[in-house]
């Protein structure tokens, strides 16, 4: 990834350039300056004539290193590259930087420092000795956050100084990149479900499969078909030869809900509940897309990823990837929703076969606990994890334990299987968890279709 290309480290011989270069006198120079008009002052006060070739020699010093380090020019061409662009939370990524000296002069003392968010950690600086022409020098420094999000990484700044350091000028590359901390994962047990089309795991449905345009059963024969496929009658009866089309597995549906409701939850930091839940719920995407799934994700504002197309599902193959991508970079940086309900979810759901429905949910008030209770007839397997942030700031809040448990009743009644998280609890216990309480209960959503079956293994 590239932080700048070849760029001219001289300046216009203009006033503003002169003065910018004169503001660039360190302490050092200043010193010197001040030092110097103040001998010349006292030798024209006391007519001493040596005391004025001193003074005059301690004010020309730093101005004849302004006026050589204003005269020099570099070109020198740097570029970055971050190993990898995109890491979970408390996780260390390294930025490899690279200079290379384009001209044909040699260049001086260099000090090269990135310009990097505080939350990455302190801002790395590197002293360069000489470059000769043509030359290059390679750096790294390792940068690392605990919070998730988008953060820029640079420009590059170069920074010039003289021998006797009485003068230092800046320069900066143009070009940034991007650093994305995901959301932590967790690796999961896999699922095995019943009652849905599941695709390549359990309890498959099997779906027809098309070769080019829409085929009925059974269709001619075509160059290349398997002969053991032939339909005898049908061919009998057409006067030609038919086969029978071929079958296949459909593939999987699941949509990870997450609450971002900012009423849902409470408390801040990489600890609170809300960044348990984000975590989660990008566990839970990695998780079935590796087990074959379409999955999408859906937030309370009723916006699916990765997009509009087949329902907002992820495709398979490359569409997966980049799929997972997409949703882990909304991930990094999605915040808490200013929306009291989860209406624009369900309004997203009702359109059925849904498939699975795998819900990360905050706080619940009785009337946002009937809604997600709807949700359940639009999926044909859906599983809760609550959390109740409370909890997770105060600890124990029994004032609120008999409303927060007639919630979670009114959903394990409408057919979820609820899973309550409390502080500090592994998200792959609750999946175990989840899995035995769907083996106990095995609800009926609509349509007949049973969720857990059989146990997740």
């Amino acid at each position: 990834m590239s932080a700048g290309g070849p760029t001219a480290m001289d300046d216009s011989d203009d006033t503003g350039g002169l003065r910018a270069a004169l503001s660039g006198l360190t302490t050092r120079g200043r010193s010197f300056l001040a030092a110097g008009i103040a001998a010349a002052v006292c030798a024209y006060v006391l007519g001493q004539g040596d005391l004025l070739r001193v003074g005059l020699l301690l004010a020309v010093l730093p101005l004849v290193c302004v006026t050589v380090l204003y005269r020099t020019r570099y070109r020198v061409a740097g570029t970055r590259r971050l190993s990898p662009s995109r890491v979970p939370a408390g996780t260390e990524a390294r930025v490899h930087l690279r200079m290379e000296n384009v001209s044909r002069l040699p260049t001086g003392l260099l000090m090269l420092q990135d310009r990097v968010p505080y939350v990455l950690g302190p801002r790395p600086r590197f002293v360069l000795d000489r470059v000769e022409a043509g030359g290059r020098r390679e750096v790294s420094y390792r940068v690392r956050s605990d919070l998730r999000g988008r953060y820029p990484l640079g420009p590059l700044q170069l920074r010039l100084s003289d021998p006797f350091g009485m003068c230092e000028l800046t320069r900066s590359f143009s070009a940034y990149d991007t650093l994305v901390v995901v959301p932590r994962t967790e690796p999961l047990p896999p699922v095995r479900l019943a009652g849905e089309a599941s695709g390549y795991g359990e309890g498959r449905q099997r779906s027809l499969a098309l070769a080019g345009e829409d085929d009925v059963i059974p269709r001619g024969y075509r160059h290349g078909d398997d002969l053991r496929r032939v339909h005898w009658r049908s061919t009998a009866r057409y006067g030609e030869l038919m086969v029978r089309r071929e079958e296949q597995p459909q593939r999987a549906r699941c949509t990870v809900l997450l609450d971002t409701r900012r009423i849902a939850y409470q408390g801040t930091g990489p600890d609170s509940a809300f960044e348990w839940a984000v975590s989660g719920a990008a566990s839970a995407l990695v998780h079935m897309l590796e087990r074959g799934f379409a999955v999408r994700l859906l937030t309370d504002e009723g916006s699916p990823l990765p997009g509009e197309g087949a329902g907002g599902f992820a495709g398979s193959g490359q569409d997966s990837v980049d799929a997972a991508g997409l949703m882990m970079d909304t991930l990094a940086v999605v915040d808490h929703s200013d929306g009291g309900g989860l209406s624009r979810a369900y309004d997203v759901l009702r359109g059925g076969n849904e498939g699975l429905l795998i819900a990360f949910i905050g706080d619940l008030d009785e009337e946002q606990a009937a809604v997600a209770a709807r949700m359940r007839q639009r999926s044909g397997g859906a599983v809760a994890f609550v959390l109740d942030s409370t909890a997770w700031v105060h600890g124990d809040s029994p004032a609120g334990e008999a409303a927060s448990e007639q919630r979670l009743r009114l959903l394990r009644e409408s057919g979820w299987t609820v899973v309550p998280v409390l502080p500090g609890t592994d998200l792959a216990q609750l999946w175990q968890q989840a899995s035995r309480l769907a083996s106990l209960t095995q609800p009926t959503g609509a349509g007949g279709t049973t969720g857990f079956s059989g146990g997740w293994s």
